[in-house]
């Protein structure tokens, strides 16, 4: 599993585009936050919250930077669901974590989410997040959209369980990755950074020009 895959299809389910001053002002405030066990998110249930927050630090675990929750990413997840998300994109991220959580609580053998830890979530996310045909994507694309199409319809209808966990896996990959790449600390003292753009150099060798670092967006 690539821990720090760039960051692909954004938008494709969640639909997220714009973050505002604020909601990215979460991910600055690192000084002083409580150990996410006590964290009280807004919108998630405390215990799914929890298992976010360990979820998160997997995909983007401490290693020479800081880890997802260091950063807290897992705020900055649960502040864009409540603020950014319209109602049936909050709907459809309920449905697709429940669904991925309760898998990964069946496979740790324990009783509550509150029970499971950071190493629990290795099997799931080894699974969710491998690369899958271009015929595999195709057809969870389109069962995601037939899905959606019924419900904003009113009708009722059920996501494949596996849909359910490649789509929420995958999208808080890609949701992480956006959120820890947009702090203050990564654009800042990880990326090549440059708060005064300067002379632009349109063929310049990559390892010449910011030691093989990305420019921090």
């Amino acid at each position: 599993m690539e821990r720090r895959s760039a960051l692909k299809n954004m938008g494709m389910v969640f639909g997220y585009a714009v973050a505002t001053p604020t909601l990215l002002g979460v991910l600055q405030s690192c000084k002083g936050k409580p150990a996410y066990a006590n964290w009280v998110p807004s919108h998630f249930e405390q215990d799914k919250g929890y298992a976010l927050a360990q979820m998160v630090d997997v995909i983007l675990p401490k290693t020479d930077t800081p880890s997802a929750t260091e950063l807290n990413v897992h705020v900055f997840i649960d502040e864009f669901a409540k603020s950014v998300l319209p109602e049936e994109q909050q709907g459809f991220m309920t449905m697709v974590m429940d669904k991925f959580m309760g898998k990964v609580l069946a496979g740790s053998g324990k009783e509550s989410l509150m029970d499971i830890e950071g190493e629990d979530f290795e099997a799931a996310l080894t699974k969710y997040l491998s690369k899958r045909t271009d015929e595999e994507e195709e057809a969870q694309q389109k069962a995601i959209e037939e899905y959606m199409k019924v419900k904003m319809e009113g009708g009722d209808a059920e996501l494949d369980e596996e849909v359910a966990c490649f789509t929420f896996a995958q999208n808080v990959r890609d949701i992480s990755t956006w959120a820890y790449k947009s702090s203050k600390y990564i654009g800042e003292e990880v990326l090549a950074y440059l708060p005064i753009p300067g002379e632009y150099v349109a063929c310049g060798d990559v390892n010449e020009l910011t030691g093989g670092k990305a420019w921090s967006l």
